[in-house]
């Protein structure tokens, strides 16, 4: 036994790759209706291609017109690209554009609502 076969972690039998602990999970049909749902009750709708990293697979942060955003899966650059297609939708990589400076001011604004509320809530 070597010095480090004990911190191995040995694959359990029948347990499945996606149950295991530190595996990423995909997109699934959910992440989709979600994003269709979404994306049909906002307007100015424009979708943001995350890559794939060690920690998450591939994402779209969907982003309306007044800044407000979602995140959810996507299967692939590909996959979002079919998705802005079907939808007409305009699909960017967030790699080569950044996000919009509308998504940052939404979330400043939704940030100083919550600090205002609490203080409100606080002082009551």
């Amino acid at each position: 036994m070597g010095l480090f076969d004990g911190l191995r972690r040995r694959r359990r039998r029948g347990k499945k790759q996606k149950d295991r602990p530190g595996t990423l999970r995909g997109a699934s049909s959910a992440d989709t209706t979600y994003l269709d749902q979404w994306a049909a009750t906002h307007r100015g709708v424009e979708a943001f291609v995350e890559p794939r990293t060690n920690v998450t697979e591939t994402t779209v942060v969907l982003v309306a017109h007044d800044g407000e955003w979602t995140r959810r899966r996507i299967g692939s650059l590909d996959a979002a690209q079919q998705f802005g297609r079907k939808r007409s939708i305009p699909v960017y990589e967030v790699a080569k554009t950044g996000y919009p400076r509308r998504m940052r001011e939404y979330t400043e604004r939704q940030r100083v609502l919550r600090k205002k509320a609490q203080r409100e809530q606080d002082s009551a």
